[in-house]
């Protein structure tokens, strides 16, 4: 059995879960709303304790393999109504900086104009400083991917370290040319 499907799911107090045509999940709690198509041989069970339960009809190989991953997706579906998901990103480099215009966030991070970005449905930016920046949202999938394409715009030289990266991240830095050639040099 799956390691990760086997484990209980609590539902937090105020979440409800329902499930419409066999397999449309819909997840209800505090900050929102989520509806998602799981798999349909997956079976849903929820106690009276308020604890959801995910079963596999069979050992069939192809009811392994979705048996962690629907359970892995109700859990974040349950966390992001519950408490809601959010990526950091930090702004590094002389003149780049981050500003919210009307929802909509303007990135100055070296081009000849700033890099515009609208929010999708679901998703907020805030930018508590203009070095960085927050992505916020129910939709664990959705908040990674906004984060990941606001990170592609202009991701971390790995010679000089400017650039978009998320809060933590460690960017090893390369030698430069002539570093490389002084190195080389010393040895011969």
């Amino acid at each position: 059995m799956s390691r990760i499907g086997r484990q209980p799911i609590k539902l937090p107090a105020g979440v409800t879960v329902t499930v419409a045509d066999g397999n449309q999940v819909t997840v209800k709690g505090p900050k929102g709303q989520l509806t998602r198509r799981l798999d349909p041989s997956a079976r849903l069970d929820v106690d009276a304790d308020g604890v959801l339960h995910v079963r596999r009809p069979s050992d069939a190989v192809v009811h392994k393999e979705r048996h962690g991953l629907t359970r892995a997706l109700l859990r974040n579906m349950v966390a992001g109504v519950a408490e809601g998901f959010e990526r950091r990103l930090e702004i590094q480099g002389v003149g780049f900086r981050a500003q919210l215009q009307g929802g909509a966030l303007d990135l100055q991070l070296g081009f000849s104009h700033p890099q515009r970005h609208s929010p999708p449905p679901g998703i907020q930016f805030e930018v508590p400083d203009p070095v960085h920046v927050v992505v916020r949202g129910l939709d664990r999938e959705l908040v990674g991917q906004v984060a990941a394409n606001l990170r592609a715009v202009r991701p971390a030289d790995p010679y000089k370290g400017k650039g978009l990266r998320y809060e933590g991240e460690y960017v090893r830095k390369k030698p430069g040319k002539t570093a490389a050639g002084a190195a080389a040099g010393a040895k011969a």
